[in-house]
């Protein structure tokens, strides 16, 4: 695309209120009208930017507008918060207060089955978007070959969450009114990896780095596909059954030799690390590590579910971010629910002996610019009972996520933030390069391998290592990525989630000194209204 997608969200989502019909007449007649190519670009960039905008946004009028799914709230479905959700409070990164929102608990205390709303929500939300993307190469797959690679990319990418969470799901390339046939996980692997390798990286855009002034940013290029097939490869043992770490190593290193890099420029009070969460990531130089961001605008890309959530939801603007006066996250919302289980505290301080202070002041505590979280008034603990859960002061704090921007400048709007996440960002390609390296070379990193993480660990100002285990590398991701939507996949790769390990956390299983669950709950299940409406499918093993 040849624009901006962060500002033309609204008006392709307006455009397409209608439903995204075929335009195939217009291409077939011979324009008289001189204007008529215009109109079929035109027509064709909005199709594409709904492709996009379903992770961005609930549906075509915003956060406040109607959803794009049906049978639950149109923040609550926002793409980015069900990630978190189902990422992050299944494991030991974080727990939620809201015990009154049906299905919070059944996520904290990894009780969920077929039923569960947001996991209802969340499939649903990731099959309109291969709708949308379906329906774009069905009407236009013959007009732009970038583009069209684009629609195959954000396809594979919906995909590639279903392959991740629920497995064996129905799988369909076109649009149709029968039901799709179920696909076994193993060949929805094999077809991802082929169809990126085939369809969709070659025909991308060469790799460069933008921000929110250049044309195209928010838009997908080589390095994503080159990502998303290292996460493939990546976790191939756990969807194939065999593992596939040289090719894991390999693309890594595509995206790590790229013009993407780990960005390192601090900024007045602002470390690099904190910069690529702030209001203005788009603009402050930390995108030159974004490989995908997903796009948010206070006044014209607004949501309830994506980087608000991950502000409001973490906040309960008493925390302190900037400084001992300085509260909050910049924005007016503070909804007080998610925060830290005891265990992701204790990545960072590993003698658990956090310190009562503000986030301000915690990286300096931590020796770790990553330390973003708040212990002010606030106990280290979840608590002893699901009372004691539901409270929010009973866990530390996440302030990673706000609207502050490095100039000082006021946001666009005082509730939604500017803030953009980083879905794909470079320090990624570093973490599976170093694990895959590990992984090869009998547990423990070589030379190649540490030096990546050394880099990620210097950026943060923490301490560096001659070579890492698994089990540091594991800790790594955590510290590098927590709520940032990776951590139930990777301890399920590292074999710490289901099953009968030795690895429990805070309320893992519900039970607050933790315990294990059956393997089963490594996949989700297929909702059951799925199954009702498709006979053709076959609920996951252990959920009947």
């Amino acid at each position: 695309m040849n624009t901006n997608i962060k500002y033309i969200f609204s008006a392709a989502a307006f455009m397409l209120s209608v439903g995204l019909t075929s335009c195939t007449g217009d291409l077939d007649v011979n324009p008289i009208d001189p204007n008529l190519k215009t109109k079929v670009n035109t027509k064709a960039e909005s199709a594409l930017n709904k492709c996009y905008a379903t992770i961005a946004m609930a549906g075509n009028g915003g956060a406040n507008g109607d959803s794009d799914v049906d049978g639950i709230d149109g923040g609550t479905s926002g793409y980015i918060r069900q990630l978190f959700n189902t990422q992050e409070l299944t494991t030991d990164e974080a727990i939620c207060a809201w015990g009154g929102d049906e299905g919070i608990l059944n996520f904290n205390f990894n009780t969920y089955d077929a039923s569960h709303p947001m996991l209802k929500g969340f499939y649903n939300r990731l099959y309109v978007g291969i709708t949308y993307c379906n329906q774009y190469l069905k009407d236009y797959g013959d007009y732009n070959e970038k583009m069209s690679a684009e629609a195959r990319f954000l396809r594979a990418l919906n995909y590639y969450y279903l392959l991740d969470e629920f497995g064996n799901v129905p799988f369909t390339t076109a649009i149709s009114s029968s039901n799709p046939a179920r696909i076994e996980r193993a060949d929805l692997y094999k077809w991802l990896v082929d169809e990126l390798k085939t369809n969709v990286e070659p025909k991308l855009a060469e790799p460069q780095p933008k921000t929110s002034a250049t044309a195209g940013y928010g838009s997908v290029d080589k390095a994503a596909a080159w990502m998303l097939l290292a996460r493939l490869y990546l976790n191939a043992e756990v969807y194939t059954g065999t593992a596939d770490w040289a090719n894991a190593k390999l693309y890594a290193k595509k995206v790590i030799d790229s013009p993407y890099k780990l960005y390192t420029t601090k900024k007045g009070q602002w470390s690099a690390y904190q910069q690529l969460f702030m209001g203005d990531n788009g603009e402050n130089g930390a995108s030159v590590e974004a490989i995908f961001p997903i796009l948010q605008d206070g006044k014209t890309t607004t949501s309830y579910g994506t980087t608000l959530y991950l502000m409001a939801g973490s906040n309960d603007n008493s925390e302190h971010i900037k400084d001992a006066t300085t509260k909050g996250n910049n924005t007016t919302a503070g909804w007080g629910g998610n925060r830290m289980r005891p265990d992701l505290v204790q990545k960072f301080f590993p003698n658990n002996d956090a310190p009562n202070i503000g986030a301000y002041a915690m990286p300096a505590a931590a020796d770790d610019d990553r330390a973003l979280f708040d212990g002010d008034g606030r106990n280290v603990d979840n608590g002893n009972n699901e009372t004691d859960v539901k409270v929010f002061t009973n866990g530390f704090a996440v302030c990673k996520f706000t609207n502050f921007k490095t100039d000082g400048s006021a946001g666009h709007d005082s509730n939604f933030p500017d803030t953009d996440f980083f879905l794909m960002r470079a320090a990624e390609a570093y973490l599976i390069y170093a694990e895959a390296d590990a992984r090869m070379n009998g547990g423990t990193t070589t030379t190649d391998g540490t030096q990546y993480i050394n880099a990620l660990r210097s950026r943060a100002h923490a301490t560096t290592h001659t070579a890492y285990s698994l089990r540091q590398i594991c800790d790594e991701w955590s510290r590098e990525f927590y709520f940032e939507g990776l951590r139930r996949t990777t301890l399920v790769r590292f074999g710490y989630f289901g099953g009968d390990v030795n690895y429990n956390w805070s309320w893992k299983g519900g039970v607050k000194s933790g315990r294990n669950f059956d393997a089963h709950l490594n996949l989700f299940p297929i909702p059951s209204s799925d199954l009702t409406a498709n006979k053709k499918l076959v609920q996951n093993q252990g959920y009947n």
